[in-house]
């Protein structure tokens, strides 16, 4: 494994730093709240990070959305690749990829993901969705949402369509956050057809049968390639969404850094004490435990290798040791730390929604060992 940046991932990855931290100011994210920084969103995109993410990869990605978590960064931008950009690129038809990639290359369309599928949304057969998510981040931004049927059938909807209500949901979550409901909503399967809904059926029942398919085998096996589509977006999504914990970590622990080498007690910093050494070294190890494995997961995942342990270990680390971090950070300020408007607190949000988004620590690791069970690899 060399998990080295290319040329091009380290050039995105500058920029992306430059960008965040020209723009992802204080004050800034204080004006923003839970919404999105317009700005910062445009420049991201004029500058051509969201459309490089197809060419630098799913490490590439990872790569930028550290920089996000470093300034906790009020942009849809994991979300939008990660639903957007790379399931279309990775899964969609190529009159799907041709129509639907340009306006998210550019910005124009945002993208989000009703991720892990929980609901249990129903399809009519005919491509209508009806049901309700409760709880979709960056849903009040995206115009495109991807979401999955009881079956696991991956469909794309656009917020813009009758039938499709979003209502606003207030939370701590650092994301504009909103309620999805469809009422017979138009949706378009992602990849197209399966072959359960083939739309040419054979006309010559005995030519049909000479074939060996029977209906039955067929619509199992669209089933099954629809599951299959839902897990590798699931996948890609817990590996980027590392990530984007590993940058919150690490700029967590770089504020706790700057506070305890600045602040003195008893004539000397905070930071001689070996208590506040032990839990900043703590900390580093935890984070930097989230980003190699978010890294290897992201790797695996370019170089066209199964990755699907690889990334549940990295949303096991991104959930536990993220959570230990953010509250590491907050303790190692001291009373400081208590003031929600703080830096630091933002940090702490983002630490502990993330630690939960796609699957607690307890939920992953149960993922983890029936996978391993199944595969044979204990």
């Amino acid at each position: 494994m060399d998990f080295t940046p290319t040329e091009e991932q380290g050039a995105a990855q500058g920029l992306a730093a430059q960008i965040f931290g020209d723009l992802a100011t204080h004050e800034r994210l204080a004006a923003a709240g839970s919404g999105t920084d317009a700005e910062l969103w445009k420049e991201l995109c004029t500058a051509g990070l969201t459309a490089a993410v197809e060419e630098i990869g799913l490490l590439g990605l990872v790569l930028l959305l550290e920089e996000q978590g470093r300034t906790t960064a009020q942009v849809p931008f994991a979300a939008s690749c990660v639903y957007g950009l790379l399931a279309v690129a990775d899964h969609g038809t190529g009159e799907q990829r041709e129509r639907l990639l340009p306006p998210l290359r550019d910005g124009t369309a945002v993208a989000t993901g009703a991720f892990p599928a929980r609901s249990g949304l129903r399809t009519d057969g005919e491509g209508r969705l009806s049901g309700v998510v409760p709880y979709v981040p960056w849903l009040r931004d995206a115009t495109l949402v991807l979401v999955a049927d009881a079956d696991r059938v991956l469909w794309v909807v656009r917020t813009a369509d009758p039938g499709v209500a979003v209502l606003p949901v207030e939370t701590t979550a650092p994301w504009s956050a909103a309620r999805l409901v469809l009422d017979g909503a138009p949706g378009e399967r992602l990849g197209g057809p399966g072959p359960e809904l083939s739309p040419e059926p054979s006309p010559d029942p005995e030519a049909e049968a000479g074939t060996g398919r029977e209906p039955e085998a067929e619509a199992e096996r669209g089933e099954a390639a629809g599951a299959g589509m839902y897990g590798a977006v699931l996948a890609a999504s817990r590996t980027a969404f590392a990530g984007l914990q590993a940058g919150v970590c690490a700029g967590s622990l770089a504020r706790a850094v700057a506070h305890t080498t600045t602040r003195e007690q008893f004539g000397r910093p905070l930071s001689t004490n070996q208590g506040v050494l032990l839990r900043a070294a703590d900390a580093h190890m935890d984070t930097e435990a989230i980003r190699v494995t978010a890294y290897e997961a992201a790797w695996r995942h370019d170089q066209g290798l199964a990755y699907g342990a690889q990334a549940l270990t990295a949303a096991w680390w991104a959930s536990e040791a993220g959570r230990r971090v953010v509250h590491a950070g907050q303790h190692l300020h001291g009373g400081t730390g208590a003031d929600l408007d703080h830096p630091v607190h933002r940090h702490f949000l983002w630490g502990r929604h993330l630690d939960s988004y796609l699957g607690c620590g307890s939920e992953v690791l149960g993922e983890l060992g029936e996978l391993l069970v199944k595969e044979g690899s204990w």
